[in-house]
């Protein structure tokens, strides 16, 4: 059969119409200025003392409490492995409740055998997709950054961009990955003047941006058709019957 040309005439015989929404510009700008200042959780992916992700991570935060956001920064001591122990351990619920609290997220890791570390993957499968109505991350923004002990590399701010839209989270552009850490923080774990620092606000700047258009509109955004048709009462009895499952 030879294609159709546009415009297509011939239907969408598989689509549920009463699911199918059209996405319109008045549904995106519906949404009412909000006058809380944007909120923002910081995680970063090691424990030692002379943590070069935790400096990056105040870094981070300084600027976006510059630009006039509310900053939270996790502090990942304590908290178990994944399934080491139920959700209602005290340091999950604690960033559970600030990832749900959250607009916008950094997360900030390492880079440890040409990935992320073990402490910061345990922080993001700490946060469920959705927890009943409850969505921590989708929606969010997100900015991704690493620290390096050798030359530039990219795989942990890779491998931290993938999860972020695992986690269907709205992961900006830039991103920022400092090389040799060592040599660009301070005794006080400052981050020196110069490029890398430069790129840094850049990323909190666009993070920013992006947290500013987005906020507000998160449900909006991430309502889909999928999981519209997924929530009527009798797709759940077909998936029920489907696995086995006798629905009365």
């Amino acid at each position: 059969m030879d294609k159709p040309m546009p415009p297509f005439d011939d239907g969408l015989p598989n689509l549920s119409a009463a699911h199918f929404a059209v996405p319109t510009r008045d549904r995106v700008e519906a949404a009412p200025a909000l006058a809380h200042a944007p909120r923002f959780l910081i995680l970063y992916g090691s424990l030692r003392e002379r943590s070069f992700s935790r400096f990056l991570a105040f870094e981070a935060a300084r600027l976006l409490e510059a630009m006039g956001g509310e900053v939270r920064i996790y502090d990942a001591h304590g908290l178990p492995l994944p399934d080491d122990t139920t959700a209602d351990h005290p340091k999950v619920q604690e960033l559970r409740a600030l990832s749900v609290w959250s607009e916008g997220q950094v997360w900030v890791s390492p880079e440890r055998h040409g990935t992320l570390t073990g402490v910061m993957k345990s922080q993001i499968d700490w946060l469920p997709l959705s927890e009943g109505s409850v969505r921590p991350t989708q929606g969010r923004t997100l900015a991704v950054m690493q620290v390096s002990g050798g030359s530039q590399s990219f795989n942990a701010v890779n491998a931290l961009r993938l999860l972020g839209r695992w986690m269907r989270m709205i992961t900006i552009p830039n991103q920022s990955s400092v090389p040799m850490a060592y040599k660009e923080f301070d005794e006080a774990g400052r981050m020196k003047p110069g490029p890398l620092y430069e790129r840094v606000v850049d990323v909190c700047e666009e993070l920013m941006k992006f947290t500013l258009l987005t906020r507000g509109r998160a449900d909006y955004l991430v309502d889909r058709y999928s999981e519209r048709k997924d929530r009527e009462p009798d797709r759940l009895r077909g998936v029920a019957a489907d696995i086995g499952f006798v629905t009365r």
